[in-house]
């Protein structure tokens, strides 16, 4: 789809909009600029009725091309083979020759550019008796001329260019667009049925990418975290798995560059991609009265390939889920985006990833026992009993009472600590917390009176502690950061 310049989309006339339609519509306007629609079988439609019914349809085409590129696009009703397969060849189609002049009317020519690395997407591959193997195509990028080196990456084979030909024409040279067939020796055409050549050295394959994307609307449901999708790169389709990240909340408005990743900025990570629907709505309905929701302006994806692609820098990438039952009424792509960086080492666990700083925003909360001096508390129920204190000792915590503390330490066995305050604890906080021990230890007496029990009441409100701090993802140390 990434050599089409004009697209036609045939719409049953009876029916309208299908799935398979709509999908064909997605991917346009993914990678394509103009389209006509084609409304055909109109020879199915009751005589009486048919135009007002063409009418009605392309009414309904064009508001469901409203929010697309393709926005007022014509649309041509015709009967390609009227009555149907079984009907005799004398009837005649019918709207097909306005269908012939607006094609001419929207015809135009690409601006093509010959510079930059040859790329080839090669549909069939065939030998020709005292000639070679022909691999015919389409050029992506790029030009070829006779006597040049072309590789076949999926294969790591490289041979020479013997000859081409233009539509039964022999060329000596051919650029980005045109269609061709290249003839080379000593290759076994049963190796390559489609795929790429191209430029030696070219390509690389890749066993993990970061993409930048953007989900497809008509997609139903999250896009998850470790979730797999079809990922269609290049000119392979195979399984990969996702995780989304998005720019730090500070800079969810920062304008992006595009076509680049900054590998010095921190991402945080996104249990699922961020967008409208993916906000709950118990969110939306607070986010309403503060005004709207906030989503970055730009969304990145790790993907981790089952099986390593060979593909070109910037390349174009559609996820989908192709393994959707077919008959259900549902779009199966699901995001689409471009390669902005690929890993090409075998071990990109240790040798790349620690170098994307991806990072999750940890929240832990406890409560103060008790005072033990002005300038020290002791927590509890922060960590678990067998958690190391120790890993946590220097982190910053905050008192709900507004204090400012460090963790100083382990107290006891029973996962409790010491929290020391350098500024000293307020002398109401102090006031609260006394009496929460007092009421405390007379309760266990088991004598409560009518005032204790108004008394507890009055500071049921215990004081809690909370404890903030980045983890990255990929550190293999995972080391706690507080800003």
């Amino acid at each position: 789809a990434q050599i089409i310049d004009l697209m036609m989309l045939v719409i049953d006339v009876t029916k309208g909009m299908q799935t398979q339609s709509a999908e064909c519509l997605v991917i346009g306007q993914i990678a394509c600029q103009k389209m006509v629609v084609v409304l055909n079988k109109i020879d199915l439609l009751p005589e009486g009725k048919r135009q007002s019914a063409i009418e009605k349809m392309t009414k309904k085409m064009q508001k469901t091309l409203e929010n697309t590129k393709f926005s007022g696009c014509p649309i041509v009703a015709v009967a390609a083979k009227p009555g149907g397969p079984e009907a005799p060849e004398s009837e005649n189609p019918q709207g097909i020759s306005e269908l012939i002049e607006v094609l001419k009317s929207q015809a135009y020519l690409p601006s093509r550019d010959p510079s930059g690395h040859f790329l080839m997407a090669v549909d069939h591959c065939f030998s020709i008796k005292g000639q070679g193997t022909v691999m015919t195509g389409t050029i992506l990028s790029g030009s070829v001329s006779l006597g040049d080196n072309v590789e076949i990456p999926a294969l790591k084979v490289t041979k020479k260019v013997k000859s081409m030909q233009m539509f039964h024409t022999p060329v000596t040279y051919a650029m980005q667009g045109d269609r061709v067939g290249v003839c080379v020796t000593q290759f076994d055409p049963k190796l390559l049925e489609r795929g790429l050549i191209c430029t030696p050295d070219s390509l690389h394959t890749i066993h993990a990418a970061i993409i930048s994307l953007k989900k497809i609307q008509y997609f139903r449901g999250a896009l998850q975290t470790k979730a797999k999708f079809h990922i269609t790169v290049g000119h392979e389709t195979v399984m990969g798995r996702v995780m989304f990240f998005s720019p730090a909340p500070a800079n969810f408005n920062e304008e992006i560059q595009e076509n680049v990743f900054d590998f010095e900025k921190d991402y945080l990570y996104q249990e699922q991609y961020l967008s409208r629907d993916s906000v709950s709505s118990e969110e939306n309905k607070e986010n309403d009265q503060a005004g709207e929701v906030q989503l970055p302006k730009q969304q990145w994806a790790l993907l981790e390939f089952e099986k390593p692609v060979t593909c070109p820098k910037l390349c174009l990438v559609i996820g989908s889920k192709l393994d959707t039952d077919i008959h259900a009424n549902t779009c199966r792509l699901a995001f689409h985006g471009v390669l902005l960086q690929g890993m090409e080492d075998k071990n990109y666990t240790e040798t790349f990833l620690p170098k994307l700083k991806v990072y999750k925003q940890k929240h832990k909360e406890g409560q103060v026992e008790r005072v033990m001096d002005d300038y020290s508390v002791i927590g509890r129920s922060l960590f678990k009993k067998e958690t190391n204190i120790q890993i946590f000792v220097g982190l910053k915590v905050k008192l709900s009472t507004g204090e400012d503390g460090i963790i100083d330490g382990g107290f006891g066995q029973s996962g409790k600590f010491k929290i020391r305050i350098p500024d000293g604890l307020k002398p109401d906080t102090k006031m609260l917390l006394t009496a929460a021990s007092k009421k405390k230890s007379k309760g266990g007496k088991g004598d409560m009176t009518k005032e204790d029990e108004s008394s507890k009441n009055d500071s049921a409100q215990p004081v809690t502690i909370s404890l903030t701090f980045k983890r990255y993802v990929f550190d293999t140390q995972k080391k706690m950061i507080q800003s």
